[in-house]
């Protein structure tokens, strides 16, 4: 097999920066990106994205890894593109904006028609083939990735599967699905790695059909910890009592305030789309039971406000963190900001401690930078997952987070 590869990578996200750094190590590889600022944390050897392995990779000086702004110049000489550019769902069109995608593709065929194209951004069921069909551009594979934000290097190095689509009609372009397969077989330390080469529509389907159930599974919990709210129930007894079943088991089962982040929201929603002219109930229920459970929380913080704030006081709700996960910096699509645009609504008084943020205001709510002053003005803490830091006020603090785990 041809040692090294050259390799690009178009995006510096939490996909496009794992996998830069992950085939570094034996590649020639070279991250593109539009933003000036992560080209030069790269080649300053920073990660642009919050993940400790990440940066202890890259401290090794013997990484053959670059990036530039110059993306043309780049896929001339890639073997590979991994094209991992963010994919948005339109809640108008009912459709991932695969606009980002769609351009790295022509590009990469414009620059150089020989270069394999690997879409690792999420798209449609049908988008690779479809796109095949209207461009006449055929070296285009799709790979899903399933990665945890803060965790992306460890689950590229332990990966659970590798799963590649393309068209199992053309055999030199299948041979290439096999390489790209290897190339992050070789570059993990798990040896005895699944690896799954499928058509295009399957493994568009496992990509959506995965987080579909992940958000399923963060759904049943959730609505189990609402009724032993309601009922006045202990649910982390509930849930541990159920969690020894080895057929359900103890992971994923942590109650939030709802899914969120990259991925959740939009793939469930983009799999109920797909899902036109399919019967079905249970996609339609798992994109519903999330809007449900947020409408819970608002309530909930609502009605214990009444007690806390007599008299006709407007009451002050502080929001620990607006990042969905621990050890993460992604904001998008937390459940935590649908929560605050409810108790707004209701006339609740939001201020907001994140440490991430440097600006004074975040989309209209007052930031709070000095940890002591947020928690004296404030009469509910709200934080969808707990911090040791927040003990001397526990009495103040709103919580769904009984195991202190994502």
């Amino acid at each position: 097999m041809k040692q090294p590869y050259n390799i690009a990578i178009a995006g510096t996200g939490y996909v496009g920066m794992s996998l830069a750094t992950l085939l570094a190590k034996h590649h020639h590889v070279t991250a593109v990106d539009i933003d000036e600022n992560r080209v030069n944390l790269i080649n300053n050897h920073c990660s642009t994205i919050v993940d400790p392995d990440i940066q202890q990779f890259l401290s090794d000086k013997n990484l053959n890894l670059s990036a530039t702004t110059n993306g043309e110049e780049v896929y001339k000489k890639a073997d590979f593109v991994i094209v991992a550019v963010p994919t948005n769902y339109d809640e108008e069109k009912h459709y991932f904006d695969t606009s980002s995608v769609e351009s790295v593709l022509r590009q990469v065929h414009a620059a150089n028609p020989n270069a394999v194209a690997v879409i690792k951004s999420t798209i449609p069921v049908g988008f690779t083939e479809q796109f095949r069909q209207k461009t006449g551009i055929q070296n285009v594979l799709f790979s899903p990735e399933f990665l945890r934000e803060g965790r992306s290097l460890y689950d590229n190095l332990h990966p659970s599967r590798i799963i590649v689509g393309t068209d199992l009609q053309d055999a030199a372009l299948t041979q290439k699905a096999k390489i790209f397969a290897t190339l992050l077989q070789e570059s993990a330390l798990d040896k005895d790695i699944p690896i799954l080469i499928m058509g295009y529509k399957e493994a568009e389907a496992v990509k959506l059909f995965a987080n579909t159930y992940l958000a399923m599974r963060v759904s049943y919990f959730n609505e189990l910890d609402t009724y032993a709210e309601v009922k006045g129930l202990n649910s982390r007894q509930i849930i541990e009592g159920i969690g020894f079943d080895p057929r359900i088991g103890t992971h994923y089962n942590n109650p939030s305030f709802g899914y969120g982040g990259y991925c959740l929201p939009k793939d469930t929603k983009q799999l109920l789309a797909n899902y036109k002219d399919v019967p079905q109930n249970m996609m339609s229920a798992i994109v519903a039971s999330n809007t449900t459970r947020m409408d819970f929380i608002a309530n909930r913080v609502f009605a214990l406000l009444q007690s806390y704030c007599p008299g006709g006081q407007t009451p002050t709700v502080g929001i620990f963190r607006l990042t969905m996960k621990s050890g993460s910096d992604n904001f998008r699509a937390s459940s935590i900001q649908e929560v605050m645009k409810r108790l707004t609504k209701k006339g609740i008084r939001i201020v907001i401690f994140e440490p991430i943020l440097k600006q004074d205001t975040f989309e209209g709510f007052p930031v709070e930078h000095d940890l002591a002053t947020f928690k004296n003005q404030v009469q509910i803490i709200l934080t969808n997952r707990y911090d040791p830091c927040l003990k001397d006020v526990q009495t103040k603090v709103y919580t769904r987070d009984l195991f202190n785990k994502d």
